[in-house]
């Protein structure tokens, strides 16, 4: 079994996936962040499983001193300031978080021994290729990166240099493009999680792009992309993290209300919830969907539960949960 170095751990992907490396047996580190509001509650019971090491990424030394004490075969830098929205407000943090946050990671390996040998996984996102106009299909990898917020241009940089590293440095780089994510157990301020448990409270529903189309990946296969990407992977490659079908926001909406037996005459289309952060509208990119095939033609990787599986399964967790 590996020893495998997750930033970011106590994330909704990186708790996700420090259990699943541990039920598969592998020797587990993970980096916190000094933070007072930090919780571990997410990560709870594999916590005497797995070693924490105290390291902020924007610090080049202090993720030096972490590799060093853990001396990981795989490394799986997770660790952002991953909200949008928030980004508009907070560019500097965003750059300086998700793209030098990168560049510390990517030269704390380089001054491991061997380092060649060892897996760097960085997580990108599907936010990097932003706006291609009216084209509706599936991105492939070789696509445009042309990001439309500050956190995709931090993202779309650090997925730049990851490769660049791979093939300048010889750094054994992968590059994963993640679309969005659900299945949360901790945080209600993402897109599916907002819903359903505004729902659940019979409270009123903002969607602000309600035409926009978007994929929506269930967590457990977000996880198995990762490790499938860990295991069969190639050096400076890129892989869209997705299953290729996409959802207009007002569908997703409608299918959960349905689920739930929500009123849909209290949900508010084309307008943002009060108090919600500047978010140009223009940025709102009409259509994200990418294509699979890379993914499961390298990796034999394919995402196994289907949106309405994956939204019955978070839906009667929140029910149980706010019950």
């Amino acid at each position: 079994m590996a020893k495998v170095l997750i930033t970011g751990i106590t994330g909704f992907i990186g708790s996700n996936l420090a259990k699943r490396l541990v039920e598969q047996g592998h020797e587990i580190y993970g980096v916190t962040r000094h933070c007072a509001s930090r919780s571990l509650k997410p990560i709870e019971e594999i916590l005497k499983e797995i070693v924490l090491l105290t390291a902020d990424i924007t610090d080049p030394a202090s993720i030096l001193q972490a590799f060093q004490s853990a001396n990981p075969d795989y490394i799986f830098h997770l660790g952002a300031m991953t909200p949008v929205r928030l980004s508009f407000e907070k560019p500097f943090e965003n750059e300086k978080f998700n793209y030098f946050g990168t560049m510390s990671v990517v030269h704390a390996l380089m001054q491991l021994p061997d380092y060649e040998k060892r897996r760097l996984l960085v997580a990108s996102t599907a936010e990097v290729y932003g706006n291609h106009g009216e084209e509706e299909k599936p991105l492939k990898e070789t696509a445009l990166l042309n990001p439309s917020s500050p956190y995709a241009v931090s993202k779309a940089a650090a997925d730049m240099y990851v490769r660049m590293a791979s093939e300048v440095y010889h750094v054994d780089g992968v590059v994963l493009r993640p679309v969005n994510t659900y299945g949360r157990r901790f945080e209600t301020n993402f897109m599916v999680e907002y819903i359903i448990t505004s729902m659940l409270k019979g409270e009123k529903i903002y969607v602000g792009a309600p035409e926009s189309v978007r994929e929506y990946l269930y967590i457990d296969d977000h996880v198995s992309g990762y490790i499938a990407a860990m295991e069969k992977g190639r050096k400076g490659q890129a892989y869209n993290i997705a299953a290729g079908k996409g959802i207009k926001n007002r569908d997703l909406v409608k299918t959960i209300a349905e689920e739930i037996n929500y009123d849909e005459n209290k949900v508010v289309f084309g307008s943002y919830p009060p108090g919600y952060p500047l978010r140009p509208t223009v940025s709102d990119q009409p259509y994200i969907i990418l294509d699979p095939t890379k993914a499961k033609q390298e990796l034999n990787w394919s995402p196994k539960v289907n949106l309405s599986e994956g939204l019955k399964q978070t839906v009667s967790y929140w029910k149980s949960k706010l019950a």
